[in-house]
């Protein structure tokens, strides 16, 4: 079973992803994976000697081609299957401009006006959106 736990911070090492929430113009920015028919959030695992606030820009250019943006750090989140838990950097950005989407894993980019129900992550993403909403931490969802 799958379990997620808030953090308002853990120590720096144990932080191996970082998970991007991101609006452009009051929208939803979701990614479209070239291999699945599911959306998920910009993110993605923390490359060797690299900062994870690097990791979430770097996710979020790689997966959107987000050129300008404002990015908040919202928390650290756990996911926990079985016996082994793994810590991720939770963001939200407020996306202003983009530019060609890099030709890498991900296929498109889509705005949404409401969340989809195809998740690739449908257990993890919507709850973190959720506690965004909930807690009013990082931004405002209208």
């Amino acid at each position: 079973m799958l379990h997620i736990k808030f953090y308002e911070s853990v120590e720096d090492s144990l932080l191996t992803f970082a998970c991007v929430v991101a609006r452009h113009r009051g929208r939803w920015v979701l990614c479209k994976h070239r291999q699945r028919d599911t959306y998920e959030c910009p993110g993605g695992r923390r490359e060797s000697g690299e900062a994870i606030l690097e990791t979430a820009r770097r996710e979020l250019w790689e997966e959107t081609g987000a050129l300008r943006y404002s990015l908040e750090v919202c928390g650290v989140y756990s996911v926990t299957i079985g016996d082994v838990e793994t810590f991720g950097l939770l963001c939200f950005a407020d996306i202003a401009a983009f530019g060609p989407l890099p030709a890498m894993e991900i296929e498109r980019v889509e705005f949404f006006e409401t969340l989809p129900q195809n998740w690739t992550y449908p257990e993890i993403q919507p709850k973190l959106i959720e506690k965004l909403i909930t807690d009013g931490k990082c931004f405002s969802a209208s």
